[in-house]
């Protein structure tokens, strides 16, 4: 697939003269158009903020937020190229390789506001807000966020679980009901073992919470609340490393969203925990 970036330097002898002045900051300051608002993109280029806007459409793109968002995505694994198979093509050192890493995970944090919904993530809160039992299912890569959600749900108070044992979660649904949550998490939202568990949750009125891409998938489509990542790597990659990030950002999210929510009745509960740990180091 042709990159943004590239296919902006293909259309650079059709631009006008407007067009050509923001392409050639944006192919020459990539990094940074990412954080731009549409205002401060403008005053860069000396040109309109409709400029701005009719540049993104001029390449195929909606809007100036979608335009950043595929941006972010170009960058990521063209740029740096750590998360596709092209990385082994590379003589990076150990040191280049931490650098490489580094970079990629703070733009696809730094593109997690772009990608959000607010009104999306307040309804996530409030949906959690009402819960007894929080279930949180995630394979591959995503079963790391999986795993993180259930220790820091845990310790707000939820009977949080999750497996990675596909018939135990067939066996664990039944028991799930209105008052409960099923969060799914995919990065490609088009996981089988995943799809399967929301619809059969969807059965049992259990509302569905999705981690997932921006894109609009299967799992998007089916899911009560979405809570959106940026698309920052291929399918076909060596490793989760970008998108893991984002969805362990919006799990943290979540954690301090509903730690505001519930208030100092926890602080008691951690301290307990806190001083039973002091007391197991000794």
């Amino acid at each position: 697939m042709e990159s943004l970036l590239k296919k902006i330097e293909l259309a650079l002898s059709e631009m006008t003269s407007v067009e050509k002045k923001i392409a050639d900051y944006i192919l020459t300051h990539s990094t940074l158009v990412p954080n731009m608002t549409t205002k401060e993109l403008a005053q860069k280029t000396d040109v309109s903020e409709a400029s701005i806007v009719r540049f993104a459409r001029v390449v195929g793109i909606d809007s100036f937020k979608a335009f950043k968002l595929a941006l972010v995505k170009d960058l990521a694994i063209t740029e740096t190229t750590l998360t596709d198979f092209n990385v082994l093509q590379q003589k990076d050192t150990p040191y280049d390789s931490f650098q490489k890493v580094i970079h990629v995970n703070k733009m696809a944090i730094e593109a997690c506001a772009e990608a959000m919904d607010k009104r999306e993530l307040e309804h996530a809160i409030d949906t959690f807000a009402r819960a007894n039992r929080v279930v949180f299912y995630g394979v591959g890569g995503s079963s790391t966020a999986a795993y993180d959600a259930q220790y820091k749900f845990t310790k707000l108070g939820y009977a949080a679980q999750t497996s990675q044992d596909f018939h135990y979660m067939l066996s664990l649904i039944p028991h799930l009901g209105p008052t409960d949550v099923f969060v799914a998490i995919s990065t490609s939202g088009r996981t089988k073992d995943v799809l399967e568990l929301v619809r059969f949750a969807k059965k049992q009125n259990v509302p569905v919470v999705a981690i997932t891409d921006l894109d609009k998938s299967p799992l998007y489509r089916e899911a009560d609340v979405r809570l959106c990542t940026p698309n920052v790597e291929r399918d076909f990659r060596i490793a989760s490393i970008a998108s893991r990030m984002t969805q362990l950002t919006i799990v943290d999210t979540l954690y301090m969203g509903l730690l505001h929510r519930k208030g100092e009745g926890l602080i008691d509960k951690y301290a307990e925990a806190r001083d039973e740990m002091v007391k197991l180091r000794r």
